[in-house]
């Protein structure tokens, strides 16, 4: 009898830190605003079937190119299937993955629409901001996020 109840207490102990550690990760999710470069944007963070994370523009303060008067798209993705993708819906990153022990999210690329770049992604948060770093070959740039939803 003894066995059986400390079997149940350690399966309830793991359940119950698999549910934090999912509420952790989850933190992440919603609608940040940022600026880089002279970019404003608005982007949706939400979580995949898998448990991963996927962050998506949804929003661009200049959506229509003022030499040509057309809705703008993302003529430097490398994936040229992408290409004809309106600036205010690429995706930036599909894939994340939430490492507990560091407190960040991590394990997958990060695509720059401004110079056609994918980059390893890194996201923390810090007072009260999302960091958002993506780094190349031992160089990196980090932008913050502000959290509007």
């Amino acid at each position: 009898m003894k066995k059986w109840m400390l079997s149940l207490c350690l399966w309830t102990v793991a359940a119950l830190a698999a549910v934090a550690q999912n509420a952790g990760a989850d933190a992440i999710l919603g609608v940040y605003h940022a600026v880089q470069n002279s970019d404003e944007f608005k982007a949706r963070i939400s979580k995949n079937t898998d448990g991963t994370y996927k962050i998506q523009v949804i929003w661009v303060k200049q959506p229509v190119d003022p030499k040509t008067g057309m809705k703008r798209l993302d003529p430097k993705n490398p994936d040229k299937s992408l290409r004809h993708v309106p600036c205010d819906k690429v995706v930036l990153c599909n894939g994340l993955k939430y490492n507990a022990d560091k407190q960040q999210w991590e394990d997958a690329k990060i695509y720059d629409p401004q110079r056609g770049l994918r980059a390893n992604a890194t996201l923390w948060f810090e007072k009260g901001q999302l960091h958002v770093r993506g780094s190349i070959i031992g160089i990196s740039e980090t932008v913050r996020w502000t959290k509007i939803e």
